[in-house]
């Protein structure tokens, strides 16, 4: 019933881009905020961005800032993480997971217990 849905991933040269897409189906949308997390090999998850459900603000960690935007069409239920500039350092599985407490800011950096995850979408970058 619910879902979401990855896609997007690929293998891309360093430098290049990519753009992933969180498709959305199965609650109400617009009642959640939708963050994209990712997962290197061998380390551990975490926070890349987050788009507000309260007035569309976006977060970044550090090391995206720049280089990523995530960006919203609630008509289409569907979230993006444009990804330029990219770097073998953001090889990693890419999710997007979405809830309706907190905030974006507090998700970044505690994913625990959010409402809804995708199966997510491999980015492997190469130098």
């Amino acid at each position: 019933e619910v879902q979401l849905v990855e896609s997007g991933g690929g293998l891309v040269q360093a430098g290049g881009s990519l753009r992933l897409s969180c498709a959305a189906s199965g609650f109400n949308f617009d009642d959640y905020h939708i963050g994209w997390f990712r997962q290197a090999p061998g380390k551990e998850r975490e926070g890349v961005s987050c788009i507000s459900s309260s007035d569309g603000s976006t977060y970044y960690v550090d090391s995206v800032k720049g280089r990523f935007t995530i960006s919203g069409d609630n008509a289409k239920n569907t979230v993006y993480l444009q990804m330029n500039s990219l770097k073998p350092e953001d090889t990693a599985v890419y999710y997007c997971a979405a809830d309706s407490g907190y905030g974006c800011a507090v998700r970044l950096e505690n994913y625990y217990g959010m409402d809804y995850w995708g199966e997510g979408t491999l980015v492997t970058v190469f130098s």
